[in-house]
């Protein structure tokens, strides 16, 4: 399994008892404000911020919260200035790594995700150096017990989505950008429900982890996550479920 999809399944178990709900609304309210900074405060002809909304509400954020972010964004309050950063850089083992972050202060939040993936087993990259790894991709993941797979597929690819991925216990829907609310409507539309569903970046091919690099690399993904200014970590590590099982003892 990849390392989007075999991460996104880590998450998911460990949410339970690792979710934390400040530090996940803090990240949501940036991404509002940002969407609707670069497209406007009207979530209909905002692909960003809606996409951004659904998941807010999928956090259970309350209303004011998510009118106050687009607000914000929109200028009709008063609010910081967000960046909006990617950094390439190497984890352990030769993985490529993308880290996007929303910061009000460039300087610092560098220096610390240098310093988090030095200390990770990582090292920081140029520009262009692992980008070309990773493909703008809409990913839509389903419980296997919401649906059957051959269900699903036809559903999915009528709507016009790439592929269908087996991702342990979910099922993943990769599509086009531009097909992405296309196929997740369609979903939405037999009240499948999903686990998750945004616009990200898709590794085209994978780096194999076993042992020592594995458990560091899945690590710093986990520390690098929990940075205030990150909002999203991609990687194209592999890890098999042996290997997971392993880690697990």
């Amino acid at each position: 399994m990849s390392g989007h999809s075999k991460w996104a399944t880590i998450k998911r178990k460990k949410g339970a008892t690792d979710a934390k709900r400040g530090k996940i609304f803090s990240k949501l309210i940036k991404e509002i404000t940002v969407a609707a900074k670069m497209g406007g405060g009207d979530p209909g002809g905002n692909p960003r911020l809606r996409t951004a909304i659904d998941a807010a509400k999928a956090e259970n954020m309350p209303h004011d919260n998510i009118q106050r972010a687009i607000k914000r964004g929109s200028g009709e309050l008063e609010g910081v200035t967000y960046d909006e950063i990617t950094y390439e850089a190497y984890g352990p083992g030769g993985a490529a790594i993308m880290i996007e972050v929303l910061t009000d202060n460039k300087n610092r939040t560098v220096a610390e995700i240098r310093h988090m993936l030095s200390k990770g087993g990582g090292n920081m990259g140029e520009t262009g150096s692992v980008g070309w790894v990773f493909h703008k991709k809409g990913s839509i993941v389903v419980d296997k017990k919401a649906i059957a797979e051959d269900a699903l597929m036809e559903l999915a690819l009528d709507a016009g989505a790439e592929d269908i991925q087996d991702a342990g216990d979910s099922f993943e829907v990769l599509t086009d950008p531009a097909s992405f609310d296309a196929v997740l409507n369609a979903i939405k539309g037999k009240n499948i429900p999903t686990l998750s569903a945004k616009i990200g970046l898709i590794p085209q091919n994978t780096v194999k982890l076993t042992g020592d690099p594995a458990e560091k690399m899945l690590k710093l993904m986990e520390n690098l996550e929990d940075h205030d200014d990150v909002q999203n970590v991609y990687a194209n590590f592999d890890i098999s479920e042996e290997e997971m099982e392993k880690l697990a003892k």
